[in-house]
């Protein structure tokens, strides 16, 4: 394995160069459409996620959100069945870095398997 393969993914490099302020929305998901097995729970729970019709998997409207937008975004996180039940769907708190949903390892390291 090289030492690439080895580096864990750290959440605060992706998707910053974009973002708004951590004070305003200071939660952000990390989302492996590559992974996407378009059950389409995520749109069924969450008012932030649709199905692309055109490419046949989920997509978020927005990947920043407050606390108004937790509960269903997470609740997406959860539900999400690709990956064996452990979700492509990551919900992470941008100012500790850790991953509140799904948190298959319980430990709120980012699991994306990139």
């Amino acid at each position: 394995m090289s030492s690439d393969e080895d580096r864990s993914v750290d959440p605060s490099e992706i998707g910053e160069a974009d973002a708004p302020p951590v004070a305003e929305k200071p939660y952000k998901i990390i989302f492996e459409a590559n992974k996407c097995i378009a059950a389409g729970k995520c749109a069924e729970v969450s008012e932030n996620w649709e199905m692309d019709l055109t490419s046949g998997i989920a997509k978020p409207r927005t990947y920043f959100f407050d606390e108004d937008d937790l509960d269903h975004n997470v609740r997406a996180a959860e539900v999400c069945p690709a990956k064996k039940d452990r979700g492509v769907i990551h919900v992470v708190d941008r100012r500790t870095d850790e991953e509140i949903a799904p948190d298959p390892h319980g430990d709120g390291t980012l699991s994306v398997d990139w």
